[in-house]
């Protein structure tokens, strides 16, 4: 419905400012896509080639950088440890950000509408500030080189945000759904994850786009708090970072590698998310 009416008001202005805007949108999608093109293109040239006509695109491309990077050694660790850092704190994230937004929507009591909204307010803390007080108090629980300890930090860190996030969807969605199931003899449990749920799915999949993504890419912290055993992948793009110079095509390779997964992530819950903005979380 607001996808119509959208196109109906398009259609209702002048030609020119039309034209206008779909050339500033043309403009805004190529300057977003310009440094992805770039780091791919770059991952596909020769050390000699960056360095020789770094804007050419014109150049005969090599998968060396890619093999160089796949062969490296523990490669694959690195990729196992990145799965299951974002992998699983997704999911805690997931679970304790639904379980928290539903008791701030739906349990009456004073101050809940400042506590959901100023949950925000910690994820603007940047992460770079974190890194030292983190580490010394990892230090003394014993979490500094271990994927545990990563896990917990990304929980802490994408929680606010998540349960800002789930707290408007549950706003959303009709109380008396929730009382015509527990009629019909649904058990709170039931009541949740069978009717709550569903009608959250556009916030679910925004939610954990935004929490894997943060989790895969984060590097400040995964760099202070892990080892070679730990590391993850952006901490091992680092590593062609070296006294001799720097390897940009291993470099942009590696991170082509790393960009790959989020956007897979993204285009799948895509509709989610565009159903979420058009439709709203409530389907009747």
């Amino acid at each position: 419905m607001l996808l119509r009416r959208w196109r109906a008001d398009i259609m209702r202005r002048p030609l020119w400012l039309v034209t206008g805007h779909y050339a500033m949108l043309v403009v805004l999608a190529f300057l977003c896509v310009a440094p992805i093109l770039v780091i791919f293109a770059t991952s596909l040239r020769q050390q000699v080639d960056i360095f020789g006509a770094p804007l050419d695109f014109i150049f005969t491309p090599t998968l060396e950088n890619y093999r160089g990077v796949l062969q490296e050694d523990k490669f694959d660790r690195y990729l196992v440890n990145s799965l299951f850092v974002g992998i699983v704190s997704t999911v805690i994230t997931l679970v304790l950000g639904c379980m928290a937004a539903y008791g701030l929507a739906r349990f009456r009591f004073k101050g809940r509408s400042t506590i959901a909204y100023t949950t925000l307010l910690l994820r603007t803390v940047p992460l770079a500030v974190l890194a030292i007080p983190v580490f010394l108090i990892w230090s003394e629980w014993q979490l500094v080189n271990s994927l545990w300890g990563l896990v917990l930090l990304y929980v802490a860190v994408n929680l606010p945000f998540t349960i800002w996030l789930l707290y408007g969807f549950v706003l959303q969605v009709p109380v008396e759904l929730e009382e015509a199931a527990a009629i019909d003899g649904c058990g709170p449990l039931r009541v949740f994850t069978k009717v709550l749920l569903p009608l959250m799915a556009p916030g679910l999949a925004a939610a954990a786009i935004f929490t894997f993504r943060i989790a895969w890419n984060e590097f400040i912290l995964a760099l202070v708090l892990t080892d070679r055993q730990t590391r993850t992948l952006p901490v091992a793009a680092s590593l062609f970072i070296t006294d001799l110079g720097v390897d940009w095509g291993r470099v942009m390779a590696m991170g082509s590698l790393i960009a790959i997964p989020p956007l897979i992530f993204t285009f799948v819950a895509a509709r989610q998310i565009i159903t979420g903005l058009t439709a709203g979380a409530v389907k009747g």
